[in-house]
């Protein structure tokens, strides 16, 4: 499988549109697609004929989730199930006009990643950030380009800023998930996870908090990040 995002993936790491692509090329399904700037992402046209389609994705040890995040920019891990089914087209157009939102805010900024707010829930303390400037530290310069900003840059900018202090560890596996493979937060600050305890974390736009899409379970250093609204993380204890 090839990448048709070489901005974003290193030479033999690909995305979850790029095995639809890939399915394509092979035959085994009829893609029409289109790359729109407006949104910085491909979308699907039809399937088959077919428009309106939208996909699950989960790696190991995890199960089918809402989300509302970019297929070109979603990597694709060993282990994966890849669900694409009919969705509402009103329910499509929403998300993508989030997306453009993401686009336009931008470019209003020059191309600099700049977060309106960032939130940390923790287990003793709470703070709260305002247009927080965030610039790539190529921790996974594996697997995407040089420059490429993801979650996980957003706290490691904090630290740059003096904002916060943090720790990260790296997790070969992690519980039932045999195949996790990415840094961890491991403490922000005096608050440091243990057993079951630590950090999870979300990011999007306001309309999709929570498991209505912005939740997923992807690392925060596999996250690719456009120009979100708000990027939270939370304390949890399963």
């Amino acid at each position: 499988v090839e990448t048709i995002r070489p901005d974003i993936f290193r030479p033999g790491f690909f995305s979850v549109f790029d095995v639809l692509v890939h399915l394509h090329r092979e035959g085994k399904i009829t893609l029409e697609y289109h790359f729109d700037e407006s949104m910085n992402t491909n979308v699907i046209d039809r399937i088959d004929g077919e428009p309106n389609w939208w996909y699950q994705i989960y790696f190991s040890g995890g199960w089918p989730e809402n989300n509302v995040f970019r297929s070109d920019h979603y990597p694709w891990k060993d282990g994966a199930t890849l669900r694409v089914s009919k969705m509402d087209p009103a329910k499509i157009e929403a998300i993508y006009q989030t997306w453009r939102e993401e686009i336009k805010r931008l470019r209003s900024v020059g191309g600099k990643v700049i977060i309106p707010n960032v939130l940390i829930q923790s287990r003793s303390f709470h703070m709260e950030f305002r247009n927080v400037e965030v610039t790539a530290h190529n921790m996974r310069k594996d697997i995407f380009q040089d420059g490429v900003i993801t979650a996980l840059d957003v706290i490691m900018s904090l630290g740059d800023q003096k904002k916060l202090s943090y720790d990260l560890k790296w997790y070969e596996a992690i519980g039932r998930a045999d195949i996790v493979k990415d840094y961890w937060i491991e403490n922000i600050d005096s608050d440091k996870a243990f057993g079951g305890c630590g950090y999870v974390y979300e990011t999007g736009s306001l309309k999709y908090r929570r498991f209505t899409g912005n939740h997923i379970h992807l690392p925060t250093g596999s996250r690719p990040l456009n120009s979100p609204e708000y990027v939270e993380l939370f304390w949890i204890c399963l």
